[in-house]
């Protein structure tokens, strides 16, 4: 897989990472919804993961690549792990660090890409990057890089977009564009940025990982339900809140849409 063209790359509205006021932590407001109904599959995932590893995470030290306000950078924290996270957005940074402190949590947050972490060789025991593979310019250089500051036999773990037409259905056309259902704002993501899990698994093994398993995901409930809750929120009915109650992933073999991964680098 190479890098994106920029006439692609340029559809891709990521500056919304960087609107000022909190987009993370505000249970209104649409990104939160990554904590209710996303993490309890990625997380359990990952759990999973490092389980069937035997890796202890208490005193290692992870890297989250692309932490956002740190919804997910705060249970890696719980994990045990000495915990760092990075991201482009200044604004998302300061949620981040603010809710850490508030939370009274020892969290690092940097300023910076995946493209060209500033970090040493081996720096890290473990990598997460969830999320954001399929927003970022250069996916080969990214993998280049986690592997880079990531320790021999030290952990990656992942999720991404699936490119299929079932995921241009649902999480380009349902979740983002049909004002019917849509939730999230247009252009969060762009289907041709989304990565094939053989694409994926390409660019690690260039990179000198050893993949290990996918896993993907399916709504909690039938897709028939799930546009239900989808247009009670659009009508006002629900807010962002009682949506995240009731709508959320849970682990299947269906890798269509959202599948997680691990690798560990040789």
């Amino acid at each position: 897989m190479e890098k994106i063209a920029p006439e692609i790359y340029s559809q891709i509205d990521n500056d919304l990472y960087n609107a000022e006021g909190d987009l993370w932590w505000n249970p209104e407001n649409v990104l939160h919804i990554l904590k209710t109904s996303v993490n309890p599959w990625r997380v359990g995932v990952a759990m999973d993961a490092l389980k069937r590893l035997n890796f202890d995470p208490k005193g290692k030290k992870a890297l989250e690549v692309g932490s956002g306000g740190g919804i997910l950078t705060e249970e890696i924290c719980r994990m045990g792990f000495i915990t760092t996270g990075i991201d482009p957005a200044e604004e998302s940074i300061r949620t981040a660090a603010g809710h850490a402190k508030a939370m009274g949590l020892d969290i690092t947050y940097d300023k910076g890409t995946g493209e060209q972490l500033p970090y040493a060789d081996a720096s890290f025991d473990c990598v997460f990057c969830c999320d954001v593979l399929e927003h970022v310019a250069d996916l080969p250089k990214v993998i280049s890089e986690i592997s880079r500051v990531l320790k021999p036999n030290g952990v990656f773990l992942y999720d991404t977009l699936n490119r299929t037409f079932i995921s241009k259905l649902v999480a380009i056309k349902i979740w983002q564009e049909w004002k019917r259902w849509a939730f999230m704002p247009p252009n969060l993501h762009v289907w041709k940025m989304f990565i094939k899990p053989e694409e994926i698994k390409g660019l690690l093994a260039k990179n000198g990982f050893e993949w290990k398993e996918h896993r993907g995901s399916e709504p909690n409930v039938p897709i028939p339900k799930m546009l239900k809750y989808l247009r009670k929120r659009v009508k006002g009915e629900w807010t962002f809140v009682e949506l995240g109650q009731n709508f959320c992933l849970v682990e299947s073999d269906d890798m269509n849409i959202l599948y997680a991964g691990y690798a560990v680098k040789k």
